[in-house]
């Protein structure tokens, strides 16, 4: 009897990434032949989609995509459609109407049991987190917890993933012990709002600097990432945890959104200007050489001209080490949707957005080239053919900076190495094994 074939395509964020790997080993456990897919390919086996719906553009994504794979199931191509994840989850009974065709719709909790409906038979799970890893072994992405309870004006988030609930510490640290024994050395920690996990567990504060502090003592775990915090009610007491722990990266994924006190305001973001200028210095007096990555918002309803330079002068002041952008789009169901005019022309926000991401090149350009004539340390992700290619801790997977290393014989895929950087190419820096 053949083996039943199953391709997991995860599209949006590295959180949904997390969601297929725990439901590719649950496949794997029951016997499937599973592969993570980069894109659809007609190979006769069943499609898994994993789909985002957190703005506009990856709605239209997963839509698109979710069409290709129904062409391509009619073409006899593939074997059946599946979709899960944050569309389906907002839009499922949509889906259902204008997608018949699709063999099954899974929202954001309940693809739990798509393996047990395809196999026909039910799936022991002796611990829900194993996974089976679609990144190389060396690093993973850690989900620590689920939802927001934030609503800040623009954002569906919470309309998908629900209230905020966290992993227990215990449950995390056991996961963590699994995969740094198999290997694994790198751990991006992330979450919707890191900076409440575990005020729903404990007795109303962050659990954050103890998860830290545990997970920094495990052997093999060389590498932690911090992703996705929020600046109100920042838990200023992981700062000296990070700057204790050489083996907690020097690296903070926060985003702002603006710095405009009405827009902050308009936004529901619970925090102004002037505080998040504080918690900036804070965090940078408190852990030196710490790059943070950030991400701003153009056009959001209120932002005139004068909000908008504000927010020019606010990234040329604190010069961030890794910044992106995007301009605002309404979102369905969102307080800003209901209450607030999205007036702002489209070609005006555009040309906001350019002119923000251009001040941002040039400053990352700067960083990269201050960087030239240090000795970094870097974990090796791949060879391209030419020459290695890296990470320092200072750059997360996917969406920041590379470190190209010249050939030699004393590196490993997955190693973590003391690199000379003898040159910056943009964004990017070249380097060499030290001797």
């Amino acid at each position: 009897m053949k083996t039943p074939e199953v391709s997991v395509l995860s599209l949006g964020c590295s959180k949904n990434l997390v969601d297929s790997e725990c439901l590719a080993r649950r496949f794997a456990d029951a016997g499937f032949k599973v592969r993570f897919a980069d894109g659809l390919v007609p190979d006769g086996s069943v499609f898994v989609i994993n789909t985002c719906g957190f703005i506009g553009d990856a709605k239209e994504e997963s839509v698109n995509t979710l069409l290709e794979a129904l062409q391509m199931k009619s073409d006899g191509g593939i074997a059946g459609v599946y979709a899960m994840g944050c569309l389906t989850e907002r839009y499922r009974s949509e889906l259902a109407e204008e997608m018949p065709e699709l063999d099954g719709i899974y929202g954001k909790f309940d693809w739990t049991s798509l393996v047990g409906d395809l196999s026909g038979r039910f799936v022991e799970v002796d611990k829900p987190w194993q996974r089976k890893l679609s990144t190389a072994p060396h690093y993973t992405y850690l989900k620590i917890s689920e939802g927001c309870n934030r609503f800040c004006a623009f954002c569906a988030i919470p309309l998908i993933t629900g209230r905020h609930h966290s992993r227990p510490v215990e449950e995390i640290i056991d996961e963590v012990r699994t995969l740094a024994a198999s290997g694994t050395r790198e751990f991006n920690i992330i979450a919707q709002d890191l900076s409440s996990y575990g005020r729903d567990i404990g007795n109303g504060s962050s659990q954050l600097a103890l998860l830290l502090e545990k997970m920094a003592s495990i052997s093999g775990v060389e590498m932690i990432r911090l992703h996705y915090a929020y600046p109100a009610d920042f838990p200023y007491d992981i700062l000296p945890v990070m700057a204790r722990h050489a083996n907690i990266c020097n690296y903070l994924d926060i985003a702002l959104q603006h710095i405009d006190d009405q827009v902050l305001t308009n936004m529901r973001r619970h925090i102004d200007g002037k505080a998040t200028r504080a918690l900036l210095d804070r965090i940078r007096a408190e852990v030196p050489g710490i790059h943070i990555r950030t991400t701003m918002m153009v056009g959001f309803p209120g932002e005139d001209d004068a909000a908008f330079e504000r927010l020019l002068d606010f990234v040329a002041e604190q010069r961030f080490e890794r910044m992106g952008a995007f301009a605002y789009c309404e979102e369905d169901g969102t307080y800003a949707a209901g209450h607030l005019s999205d007036g702002i022309p489209e070609e005006v926000k555009q040309k906001r957005l350019d002119r923000l991401m251009a001040l941002q090149q040039d400053i990352a350009f700067d960083h990269a080239e201050s960087k030239v004539g240090k000795t970094l340390r870097v974990i090796v992700d791949e060879y391209d053919g030419s020459r290695f290619v890296g990470r320092t801790e200072y750059d997360s997977p996917e969406v920041d900076c590379c470190v190209f290393i010249d050939p030699d014989n004393r590196i490993e895929v997955g190693g973590i190495y003391e690199v000379n950087i003898y040159a910056s190419e943009g964004f990017d820096l070249l380097g060499r094994i030290a001797k």
